[in-house]
């Protein structure tokens, strides 16, 4: 894959976004409302609000291949912002050259620019592919995570 350009998510991005964006919801099993879609993509651009994303383009023609949505919060044991990386997605025929493990080291970068204290993540078990990446670039925790659904 030519050179990837990895830079913060632009309002010319919404189509190629949310196209990224509805195949990665349908791939966990889940569904949204345009509303929701909408919301999502309205706290995005807002630069104020706590979820960010950046995005990934091959550097030739600008085509987005990959995605990286994240939340900034506060955090009990220090004044620093922590970072949950909470959608990274890469299109199919772009996995495997780079783009996702891109998209997490640009991170780590605007984190320690920005003074960040820690940037975390989870996925699911049998993720074995995202995984590999991971395993690569992070350090596995103990934790185990419990999700209580409020309707």
């Amino acid at each position: 894959m030519s050179a990837l350009v990895v830079r913060d998510v632009e309002p010319s991005d919404g189509p190629a976004w949310r196209r990224m964006w509805t195949a990665n919801y349908t791939h966990h099993g889940a569904t949204m409302s345009d509303a929701d879609i909408n919301e999502l993509w309205r706290r995005i651009l807002q630069p104020d609000h706590p979820v960010h994303a950046l995005v990934s383009a091959v550097a030739h023609d600008r085509d987005l291949v990959g995605f990286a949505q994240y939340v900034l919060h506060p955090h009990t044991f220090t004044s620093r912002t922590v970072c949950y990386l909470e959608d990274l997605w890469v299109e199919p025929d772009a996995r495997g050259a780079g783009v996702g493990r891109r998209l997490i080291e640009a991170l780590i970068e605007r984190g320690r620019a920005s003074g960040w204290r820690r940037l975390y993540w989870h996925t699911e078990a049998e993720n074995e592919a995202a995984r590999r990446l991971y395993d690569r670039m992070a350090k596995l925790t103990d934790y185990v995570r419990y999700d209580v659904d409020l309707p």
